[in-house]
């Protein structure tokens, strides 16, 4: 494909890799389209980081095929790794050098001559708000400097398709947010961005689209619209006076509700999801309800809101388990790495 804004950037089919006795990816199926950022939402185990490497050409699939802009990911390598760059999870740069040296000497290694090395560095250190820290050496960095400087050295070189694997992972809200506005400019220019997260609200501020991935396959696809109205609209929030009175208070919100009710791990606070129509108006009605009946019955509540839904209950809907991996299932792919 000649224009890397049209079509589609990514295209994989029933990727299957396994480490050892554990399947990282069991037949993971997706489309991502140029030009966009594509977010794959999961907890840690799903799979995303393993779907990344081999979409990079750093891991060959047992089974099923993966294409970037039409390259075949095992039999057409290099033309794939010349058109896609990666970012980790952990800043990849020499920490013992400089902001600005790393991203020169990055810039020479892509076969930059100096002195358009230095003006890109330069450039990338200006944009990413960079500049006063170019002279001290990495290991100094707060982890959203790390951050920044790594997204600029995967940038170097312009790449059509860039990998962000768990960006903000660790991150205080704004460095998170520094980030954020750094892959709309990244996109805003052109690069198609695959972005893989634990945070439904990442996902949300950034991704078209988004990919729910969990135990290695896509459980659901979507814009974040359609994923949240597929869990309803909103959910009821509430945390009781008496921890005693929450036996009592889950069976109220049961039956005014129709709904499965949570039982959170704070003692006196429950959730329930409303909306399933997808209308804010219902959610409103029924968390409304939800608080009548709760008085009713003599129930005393000190706090009640009506939220978006989170990661844990797009899981929960999709998956009838939590977000959130198995040990056994984290320990098997780390240890196989």
């Amino acid at each position: 494909m000649s224009n890397r804004n049209t079509g589609l950037a990514v295209e994989a089919d029933g990727l299957v890799r396994s480490f050892g006795s554990t399947r990282a990816l069991d037949g993971l199926d997706l489309r991502v389209p140029a030009g966009t950022v594509y977010g794959m939402l999961g907890p840690n185990g799903a799979g995303k980081t393993t779907a990344v490497r081999v979409l990079a050409t750093l891991l060959r699939p047992d089974a099923g095929t993966a294409r970037v802009f039409g390259h075949d990911v095992v039999t057409e390598a290099d033309a794939v790794r010349a058109r896609m760059s990666l970012t980790g999870q952990y800043a990849s740069l020499d920490e013992d050098l400089t902001g600005a040296e790393n991203l020169v000497l990055l810039g020479r290694l892509l076969g930059l001559a100096r002195p358009a090395a230095r003006e890109r560095a330069e450039a990338l250190l200006a944009a990413f708000g960079l500049t006063e820290a170019a002279g001290r050496q990495v290991k100094k960095y707060s982890g959203g400097m790390r951050r920044r400087i790594d997204i600029a050295a995967s940038i170097l070189n312009t790449p059509d398709l860039l990998f962000l694997d768990e960006p903000t992972t660790g991150l205080d809200p704004r460095s998170r947010n520094q980030v954020w506005e750094i892959v709309r400019a990244v996109v805003a220019h052109g690069t198609t961005v695959l972005l893989t997260t634990q945070y439904l609200d990442e996902a949300d501020q950034l991704a078209g689209r988004i990919a729910v991935v969990d135990h290695g396959r896509v459980i659901a696809e979507g814009t974040p619209g359609e994923l949240k109205s597929s869990v309803g609209s909103g959910t009821v929030h509430v945390r009781l006076r008496d921890a005693g009175q929450r036996p009592r208070a889950e069976q109220v919100l049961r039956t005014a509700l129709q709904v499965p009710v949570q039982l959170a791990a704070d003692p006196v606070a429950l959730t329930a999801r409303v909306g399933e129509d997808g209308t804010d108006l219902e959610a409103g009605e029924q968390a409304a309800r939800a608080l009548g009946e709760l008085a009713r019955a003599g129930i005393v509540v000190d706090d009640f809101s009506l939220g978006q839904p989170s990661l844990d209950e797009v899981f929960l809907a999709l998956t009838d388990h939590p977000a959130v991996a198995t040990d056994e299932r984290d320990d098997a792919l780390e240890a196989a790495r």
